[in-house]
């Protein structure tokens, strides 16, 4: 069976962002056109970071998928790893704060930037 890759930007147990990749299955469509089951959404968010854009250390407020739809995005975590979604990239982005934990940037969350010469924009799905 087909199916399509999600990197997943999550807490892991001892309350770090990490990175990990789950398929989802593509069992309908046609051979042509292979097709996930729908998902549910609540709204949709479009941003524009201009060139030089760099966040500081933060957690997702909810969890959301994020697509690249132009320019390069840089994600970085506390353990000093980042990685580049270039346009036409994705990811799911649910690395919210451990519950009853205070927000601490030496360990919780990420930061994002814009690299390159051309404006990040990106496209939001909220759960």
């Amino acid at each position: 069976m087909q199916t399509f890759s999600k990197t997943i930007l999550f807490t892991d147990s001892d309350g770090c962002a990490r990175f990990r990749s789950e398929d989802i299955p593509l069992p309908e469509g046609t051979a042509e056109a292979r097709l996930s089951r729908l998902f549910a959404a609540q709204a949709l968010q479009l941003r524009e970071s201009p060139v030089g854009f760099r966040s500081n250390m933060h957690c997702t407020s909810s969890p959301q998928w994020l697509f690249v739809l132009s320019g390069a995005m840089e994600i970085g975590l506390a353990d000093g790893s980042s990685r580049i979604f270039n346009a036409g990239e994705h990811f799911y982005s649910a690395d919210l704060l451990p519950p009853g934990a205070s927000f601490d940037p030496a360990i919780h969350g990420h930061w994002s930037r814009q690299i390159g010469d051309v404006p990040l924009v990106t496209l939001f799905v909220k759960d």
